[in-house]
């Protein structure tokens, strides 16, 4: 039974999270010959204000490039 835990951070809508799931399924299963119905994927949503990386917030990150 794989298991797939997708972190993104918030701003991502319902199409594309419909989207990256059938696209990991179909991955799984032309890559490692595994059942769609034994496939879970699991989207987390991140507040930019609780996801860091290159030694600032997303969000403060988010502001500098507006």
């Amino acid at each position: 039974m794989p298991y797939v835990n997708v972190r993104v951070t918030q701003g991502v809508t319902v199409d594309q999270k419909r989207r990256l799931v059938e696209e990991i399924t179909r991955t799984l299963v032309t890559v490692l010959d595994k059942k769609p119905e034994h496939t879970h994927i699991v989207i987390d949503e991140i507040d930019p204000d609780d996801w860091g990386f290159a030694g600032m917030l997303t969000s403060d990150y988010r502001k500098r490039d507006s």
